[in-house]
């Protein structure tokens, strides 16, 4: 438990440098080449066929090269394998760079500067910024702030506690190749099918984890409890999506704000079912409001894992 909380600390402090190899970047590289090498034929069930190829083939050689990384450490010396599993399991993490990002929108919009704000947006989302206006632009933050919390904390941690940085190295390559291939747009709507089946099943639980920590969040944070866990269950099942809506529900609910609406990518208009209710006026203050629910839900988290693994092992021993 101490090398998760090691780990934790050391993404809270350090983050995901752009300078820094991440392994995510690799496993970009890795899905990029399959697509090109295998997202040719005009027959959708090759395309099926091919896209669980290459779902499978990513997460496979992603959990194999995390195995091996750990393993070879461990054999030069136990601390160097202590390091080894310390550092995967950092860079499955993205806390920090949840704040940073963030925090950059809310600076922009606070000497307004639109422009930039939506570019700094631009590096959170995979939406249309171009066009958005401020409101849209708290918005559209506080969306991938609520959906981060789960993909990029508390899902992570979640794998994490239950196998390791092997199985969280897994789960980043399922997410990975969900942003990179899992779209139903023409070019990817067989191919990348099953990577977004596999994140659909891989988030079921530690969305609904999110999806309850959120509300007990807001109850540290001295916000409504109940009326964020109001919101989740009335909302949470709203998009097509089975996961996605439980976080961003429970966030509207705390923020006491509707998220939703109409959106744009790639040039393709998308209407997202809303969440929530528009009960205070739009501010640069709910993004500060919601970047402080998730640190304390990735808090929540971290201790409660802790809690249980420490419990588990108490009750294996008895």
């Amino acid at each position: 438990m101490e090398l998760i909380l090691i780990s934790y600390i050391a993404d809270f402090l350090f983050g995901d440098p752009q300078w820094f190899p991440h392994p995510v970047r690799l496993m970009g590289r890795l899905i990029s080449f399959f697509e090109r090498t295998f997202n040719g034929s005009a027959h959708k069930t090759i395309q099926r066929f091919c896209g669980v190829f290459t779902a499978f083939g990513v997460i496979v050689i992603s959990g194999i090269c995390a195995y091996t990384i750990i393993e070879l450490a461990m054999k030069l010396h136990p601390v160097s394998g202590k390091i080894a599993w310390i550092f995967l399991a950092y860079t499955t993490l993205a806390t920090k760079d949840l704040v940073v990002h963030a925090r950059a929108v809310q600076e922009m919009l606070a000497i307004k500067d639109i422009k930039e704000a939506r570019k700094r947006l631009s590096l959170m989302v995979g939406r249309d910024t171009q066009e958005l206006s401020q409101d849209e632009i708290i918005r559209a933050t506080i969306e991938t702030v609520a959906e981060s919390t789960n993909d990029g904390i508390v899902a992570p941690l979640f794998y994490l506690f239950l196998g390791g940085p092997v199985l969280a190295v897994s789960f980043k390559a399922i997410s990975t190749l969900d942003s990179m291939i899992g779209y139903k747009d023409e070019r990817y709507l067989y191919f990348g099918w099953c990577a977004a089946k596999i994140d659909d099943v891989a988030n079921f639980i530690p969305a609904r984890i999110t999806g309850l920590l959120i509300p007990i969040a807001a109850l540290f944070c001295g916000k409504d409890f109940m009326e964020s866990f109001r919101i989740m269950v009335r909302d949470g099942k709203k998009q097509n999506s089975p996961n996605s809506a439980v976080s961003e529900a429970a966030m509207a609910g705390v923020l006491g704000m509707q998220l939703g609406g109409t959106c744009s990518y790639s040039g393709r208009v998308v209407e997202h079912p809303y969440l929530g209710e528009q009960q205070r006026p739009m501010s640069m203050t709910l993004i500060k409001e919601a970047i402080t629910i998730s640190i304390a839900t990735s808090l929540l988290m971290l201790v409660i894992g802790i809690l249980f693994k420490e419990v588990v092992i108490h009750l294996v021993y008895l």
